[in-house]
Parts: C-alpha cells; sequence; structure tokens
C-alpha cells in the first residue's frame, strides 16, 4: 500500500488544493486539520485533527507519511516553535515541501523556517510565492461597497492563484526531480493595486473605484483584520513595490508546462467572494 502524504493546512487557501490535487493522481492523502468536522474536504483524504504548531500532533499525523506539505502560520521572524515542529517531521518522513516567502533567503520566518527545514529533512523543496492572490479578498467589504480604500495604488503586484501554488506543490510532492530546489511562485504580470480592483469590477460587473489612503489611516484597518506585526509586514512590502515592481518568474510555465493563470482568472475564480451578502 502507497505511504499517504500529510498535508498540513489542509483546509487552508493552497491545502485543500493540494489534497484534490494529490488525490487526483491517486495518491493517498491524509488531512490536518483543526476542525475535522467542518474541513469539507474531498472524499478519499483520511482527516486527522491537530495544529501545525504542536509537535506531538505533527509527530503522529506523520507516522508512516512519504512527505509533507508543510504551511507554518506564524509570522514572528523567529518562527518561535517551528525547531520542534521540523525536528518532529525529520525524523519520521524523507520529505518536505514547504510553502515559503520571496525575499525568504534574507531571513525572516520564512528564511528560518527554510533553515530548519534543510537541517532536518533529507529532501525539500521551497515554494518561494509571491503573494497569493487571495490576500485581495482583504477588499471585498470595500468591493461591495465599490470603493476600496488602501494606500500605494501604484504598488506592482505579481500575485499568484492558490491554485497554481498547490500544482507546484503537487509536483514536488510525488516528483523526486523538484529535491533541493526553492522554486519563485508568481503570476504571469505585475500589476498595480488599483489596476487589481479595477479588474475585478470589470469581471463581477460593478463598477469598483481604488480610493488613495494614507499608510497612517491604512494601519489601523489593517491591524484590526491581521494584527500589528502582520500590518507592518504589508505596508512595508506594498510601499517597496511602488519603486520596485515584484518579478515576474517563469519557474510556474516550466515545472507545469502551462502558463501561470492570472489575475483576471483568479478573480473569476472568486466571483461569489465579492458578490453582495443576502
Amino acid at each position: 500500500m502507497t505511504a499517504p502524504v500529510l498535508v498540513t493546512g489542509a483546509t487552508g487557501n493552497t491545502g485543500r488544493h493540494v489534497v484534490a490535487g494529490l488525490l487526483a493522481e491517486g495518491i493517498p492523502v491524509r488531512a490536518m486539520t483543526r476542525d475535522p468536522e467542518r474541513a469539507a474536504l474531498p472524499a478519499g483524504a483520511e482527516i486527522v485533527r491537530g495544529r501545525t504548531t504542536d509537535p506531538e500532533d505533527v509527530a503522529a499525523a506523520a507516522e508512516g507519511a512519504s512527505a509533507v506539505y508543510l504551511v507554518w502560520p506564524g509570522t514572528d521572524d523567529e518562527a518561535e516553535g517551528a525547531a520542534e515542529v521540523v525536528e518532529a517531521l525529520g525524523g519520521r518522513v524523507p520529505r518536505v515541501v514547504y510553502l515559503s516567502a520571496q525575499g525568504a533567503e534574507e531571513g525572516g520566518v520564512w528564511g528560518a523556517v527554510e533553515t530548519l527545514v534543510r537541517r532536518n529533512v533529507p529532501e525539500w523543496t521551497f515554494l518561494r510565492v509571491s503573494g497569493l492572490a487571495t490576500n485581495t479578498l482583504l477588499w471585498v467589504e470595500g468591493v461591495r461597497r465599490g470603493v476600496v480604500e488602501e494606500p500605494f495604488g501604484r504598488a506592482r503586484r505579481s500575485l499568484v492563484h492558490e491554485k497554481d501554488v498547490a500544482a507546484m506543490a503537487v509536483r514536488a510532492l510525488v516528483d523526486p526531480d523538484h529535491v533541493g530546489r526553492a522554486y519563485t511562485v508568481t503570476g504571469p504580470e505585475s500589476i498595480g493595486q488599483a489596476e487589481q480592483v479595477r479588474v475585478i469590477g470589470e469581471v463581477i460587473g460593478r463598477e469598483t473605484r481604488w480610493v488613495e489612503q494614507s499608510p497612517e489611516e491604512a494601519r489601523d484597518g489593517l491591524i484590526e483584520r491581521v494584527g500589528e506585526e502582520f500590518a507592518d509586514q504589508i505596508l512595508s512590502h506594498w510601499s517597496a513595490n511602488v519603486d520596485v515592481v515584484e518579478p515576474v518568474s517563469q519557474d510556474v510555465p516550466r515545472v507545469l508546462g502551462r502558463p501561470a493563470l492570472t489575475y483576471r482568472e483568479w478573480v473569476g475564480d472568486h466571483r461569489a467572494d465579492f458578490a453582495p451578502e443576502g
């Protein structure tokens, strides 16, 4: 019997697509989630209860697995608690595919976790994502009002569809050719945030405007939604992308053999998320 692949963060933006992609290839899946009763994952997945931040939960879920898709939920630069979790994986599985981020080579939480994985796991692949297009769901309320008020409308991002991230993860989990690789995972274009809002309006058929907001005003709202530390990281990144355009990588088309999905395609897949409530 083929050993299962453990998917952490199995009900998250990328995790549920990784589960579906592995099952579609006939690979057994063990999906770890904090709330199995509400997981709503595809039939055929073995669902286990657990938290990615708990080494004992991870150790139990990893027993007998052939590989792990690792999503670390922390944002602190020291990656507190990650060492124990990665050590638990290193003693049980030969391969880890880690959802990382661009800039990991410069440090921060993603760099810290990459270092731990390299140190403890024989086979690894890093998916250094530019930014998930799903992060623009933070604008849902503004889109429903027809006005998105945020700073740095000229910041150009190469946002990636979560389906492309998952497809890259599936390839790395099942194909040994990707061992020891750090891929830069982006969308096929760099487009400004104000332009993203225009695209949303076009796709959903409702006029939506971008209104430039000061970073100071935006910070308070972001803190309410994502917390102070992550809010400051977001604003810093947006500010940098005004002058330095987020690069577009060819790693997705090289690995998948097709073009990366566009932001417009992502909006089409999420049209219902932007629909008015009620």
